[in-house]
């Protein structure tokens, strides 16, 4: 195990109707003029907006609003957000909705701070910020865990390419949470399926590493990954199951929350990838990494056969066969494919609706801030480009269709792409 320093502030205050309370909370904080941050509209017809609004109010708090943050967010929304936080002496930042309105809010929450261009200074050249406003989140959207990381994506068109990059810093950890799994039973089935694939990943990133004598951690990741595949077929059959929607909400904060990845080497090699599809394409990015994470499992296979091994019967409950692991490894990838065609999500780049041709250009995307990715096998270029191959070329099984029974025969291990 590694040394590490862990410290995550976040306070989760966790159930029905606790959004009525987040002007309590704001004030705790020391907020007294807040900018409220919200996406497109869902939180309006809700009637969840005019809740927020109301609890500022009974505690006498300024508060302006700025809604229309769009999905893979965008650098040029934040630039606005920094100026009406600058302009109308904000001490408080409270975003309202999914990962790309949290994400927008913390990068504004530094980027207020920032004396040039934040997103060249602290996304492209990393240097980390110094200071930042407190961010409070009202989460709608599970999956992205940014409710309570340390991290922001955020996109921009530089030379000629759109890149969409990570901050990382222990300035941007929201210090609450307000989650009210009852926001989310109106999300679509697509939406679901994207934060479910993005949560799942997210443990997966922290799972798949070189560090040995991780017993601890190995176990959170497993017991993680082995609830949101229970859960997921639960939350299918029935949209407005609170208490299936209520784990898959609190899963999707541990998943990312980096206390199942303290003490170990992490890879991220896969979200690098997805980022380039989604700022190309306007993918959504659960929906990118059920397509590109199998892939890269295929490519760096022979790296370890049996940490794949291990995941599939963990997870899965996939039989290890100890005289030829890679078998079994090849087993847990089939089946977590077939996991996510079960969540209708894409599974190859005509899915997608794109073909090879866009390699190029991803290749290029990436090149433009790294000459390698990933840590549990370093990825040269020309490897990322074999991934993107195989995720283009995959051919899935055919009669693939979302049966409800899967989630128990996931369990066994009976189900295979």
């Amino acid at each position: 195990m590694l040394d590490f320093a862990y410290c995550r502030r976040t306070a989760y205050y966790f159930g029905q109707d606790c959004e009525r309370d987040v002007g309590l909370h704001i004030k705790k904080y020391g907020g007294t003029r807040v900018l409220l941050v919200y996406g497109c509209g869902s939180c309006v017809r809700s009637g969840l907006l005019e809740r927020v609004r109301q609890s500022l109010d009974e505690q006498g708090i300024f508060h302006i609003d700025h809604g229309g943050i769009r999905p893979n967010p965008p650098a040029v929304q934040v630039y606005e957000l920094i100026d009406l936080i600058r302009g109308h002496a904000i001490d408080f930042v409270l975003a309202v909705g999914g990962g790309s309105v949290i994400d927008s809010a913390k990068a504004a929450a530094v980027g207020a701070f920032c004396s040039g261009d934040f997103f060249d200074k602290y996304f492209i050249k990393g240097e980390p910020p110094v200071k930042a406003l407190p961010v409070g989140v009202v989460l709608t959207v599970p999956g992205s865990g940014s409710e309570s990381s340390d991290k922001a994506v955020v996109e921009k068109e530089v030379n000629g390419l759109n890149l969409k990059l990570a901050l990382q810093s222990l300035m941007i950890v929201p210090c609450f949470s307000v989650m009210n799994p009852r926001l989310t039973v109106s999300l679509s089935e697509y939406q679901t399926g994207c934060g479910i694939v993005d949560m799942l990943t997210h443990v997966m990133e922290r799972y798949f590493s070189n560090t040995t004598e991780v017993a601890v951690t190995d176990r959170l990741c497993e017991g993680l990954m082995q609830s949101i595949v229970e859960l997921a077929p639960r939350v299918l059959r029935d949209p407005q199951n609170y208490d299936a929607r209520a784990n898959l909400m609190l899963a999707a904060a541990y998943a990312h929350n980096d206390s199942c990845g303290v003490g170990r080497e992490q890879d991220w090699a896969s979200h690098r990838l997805e980022h380039q599809l989604s700022a190309l394409l306007g993918t959504a990015h659960g929906a990118g990494m059920a397509v590109i994470m199998p892939a890269w499992m295929e490519y760096v296979l022979p790296h370890d056969p049996m940490r794949f091994a291990q995941f599939a019967s963990r997870v899965f409950g996939v039989p290890i066969d100890f005289t030829d692991p890679t078998r079994t490894a090849l087993h847990g990838i089939r089946t977590l494919r077939t996991f996510f065609a079960q969540l209708n999500m894409p599974l190859n780049f005509a899915d997608l609706g794109i073909g090879q041709e866009v390699i190029p250009k991803l290749i290029e995307m990436l090149q433009a801030t790294s000459s390698s990715e990933g840590h549990f096998v370093r990825l040269s270029s020309h490897d990322c480009e074999n991934i993107y191959r195989n995720a283009a070329t995959y051919k899935p099984r055919r009669g693939i269709t979302v049966k409800p029974e899967w989630g128990e025969g996931l369990q066994q291990g009976k189900v295979s792409a």
